[in-house]
């Protein structure tokens, strides 16, 4: 299946999304390739929000940082090190998991993760939107709170078919 094909079929059925894309070999360029692609597009959701906090710290007394300079490091943060923090979380997580009874690999909780990582990316495209057009607020706040919300109850679901659902049967760390 294609993977924005996928991404829909996974918000309405998360759990069986993942047992399919677990049923194969483990692929972790694939795992990767999730994860780089999730990553991409939170670092382009925060454009609008880097163009307002320019433009504001122009006409207020702040230090001027130029739009580039924040692109950069956020470019740094989203592509560089945030892969890398995912990576620890699920390693962590599937050691919690292991903890508590699972059945899990590694690779399933690191796919568990990245895979929700891009389903949930179109939403940080919204809460980009609504961070940049409108600014901190009530508005950005609760769509804030739906992503949040939507990105835990999405791992929640996919780490629990990864460590404790038939696919982690059979399966070794």
């Amino acid at each position: 299946m294609a993977v924005t094909t996928n991404m829909l079929a996974s918000l309405r059925a998360p759990r069986a999304t993942l047992r399919r894309m677990l049923a194969g070999p483990p692929r972790e360029e694939r795992a990767l390739m999730l994860l780089m692609a999730g990553c991409l597009v939170i670092f382009i959701a925060q454009w609008p929000r880097l163009a307002r906090d320019a433009e504001l710290q122009k006409l207020g007394a702040e230090a001027e940082q130029p739009l580039q300079m924040l692109i950069g490091g956020t470019l740094l943060a989203w592509l560089f090190i945030m892969p890398l923090v995912f990576y620890l979380v699920a390693l962590l997580s599937h050691l919690a998991c292991k903890a508590l009874g699972g059945r899990g690999t590694a690779y399933g909780a690191r796919l568990a993760l990245f895979w929700t990582v891009l389903v949930i990316s179109p939403l940080m495209l919204l809460y980009g939107l609504t961070r940049g057009f409108i600014g901190d607020g009530a508005e950005a706040t609760l769509v804030g709170a739906i992503v949040t919300i939507a990105f835990f109850a999405h791992w929640g679901l996919c780490l629990a078919e990864a460590e404790f659902g038939p696919s982690a049967e059979g399966a070794s760390a």
